[in-house]
């Protein structure tokens, strides 16, 4: 099965969000807490709330992201 490239930025998006939340949640988590009992339990409750939050940003920012770099690069 082949997805349509159309979802290739939404895919892109999600799959990106889902690993960098995962990693900055964990690491704060852990910062903050240290490693507690139920340390899976509270830093999979902060990953879904901050992949909530992460997969839309990334749908709104990564075009704006994509302009700058363009800009930049624009005059080389």
């Amino acid at each position: 099965m082949k997805l349509h490239p159309k979802l290739q930025p939404i895919l892109f998006g999600l799959i990106l969000s889902g690993f960098m939340s995962a990693l900055v949640s964990g690491v704060t988590l852990l910062r903050t807490t240290g490693f507690v009992d139920g340390f899976g339990g509270y830093w999979l409750n902060a990953w879904v709330w901050a992949w909530a939050v992460a997969f839309p940003s990334v749908l709104f920012f990564a075009p704006v992201a994509r302009r700058i770099v363009a800009r930049l690069f624009r005059n080389s």
